[in-house]
């Protein structure tokens, strides 16, 4: 596949049909993103594919911990403490455009709350791939760590699957951690892994970008 269809087609999925995905899949995913680069050649990505049972019995203990209202808190600041503009309207504008694609209005917190539950069951995917890093390793890790990402992204698509990168699946980190024999590590963040429900009104929309022009200066 075209790398620039690839980066166009990908697109954050959050409904996925019943149709499970092969190991060996993965597994051709996983062999084509560990060639992204990382600095001094570290490499410092682990990764944890889960599905089935284990799959079942994560979720379960995320909704229970999101249900109880027990406090969020990730390994790292993923998001800033105060928003900025123009960050804060694209944010704002993000979740407008989820809300209004499923028809949910702003005063409807009970289906506004259930749409966020569903990130705890990775959206129904059939796999979800959580990732870790050794805490010693520092900002430019995660730096490695988002080409890494964006790897599997782009490769999933020429295997012709669906993902969704989730910082949700990041926020009760001692949860996932004990349950997948990864403590001590620290936990960057999940993915949904399968093949996208295209009839689902939650993947009828494409969040926008702004053009080079806005974000890039020529010097020359």
């Amino acid at each position: 596949m075209d790398v620039k269809a690839a980066l166009q087609q990908r697109k954050s999925v959050r409904a996925f049909l019943n149709k499970p995905v092969e190991t060996q899949t993965i597994h051709r995913i996983l062999d084509a993103a560990r060639h992204a680069p990382s600095g001094t050649n570290a490499q410092p990505w682990q990764v944890a594919v889960v599905s089935g049972k284990k799959k079942k019995a994560l979720e379960e203990k995320l909704i229970t911990a999101f249900q109880c209202g027990d406090e969020e808190k990730m390994d790292y600041l993923y998001y800033p403490l105060e928003w900025i503009e123009p960050y804060r309207s694209r944010r704002r504008a993000c979740g407008l455009q989820l809300y209004t694609a499923l028809n949910i209005t702003r005063a409807e917190k009970d289906r506004q709350r259930a749409q966020w539950q569903a990130n705890y069951t990775a959206f129904e995917a059939p796999i979800v791939l959580y990732f870790f890093i050794d805490p010693a390793m520092k900002t430019g890790s995660f730096m490695d760590y988002g080409m890494f990402l964006q790897s599997i992204m782009l490769s999933a698509v020429e295997e012709g699957l669906a993902t969704c990168p989730q910082a949700a699946l990041g926020q009760y980190p001692e949860i996932v951690k004990k349950e997948l024999r990864y403590e001590g590590m620290t936990l960057v963040c999940g993915m949904a892994v399968g093949y996208e429900d295209k009839g689902a009104l939650v993947n009828s929309y494409r969040t926008p970008r702004e053009p080079v022009e806005v974000f890039t200066r020529f010097i020359d």
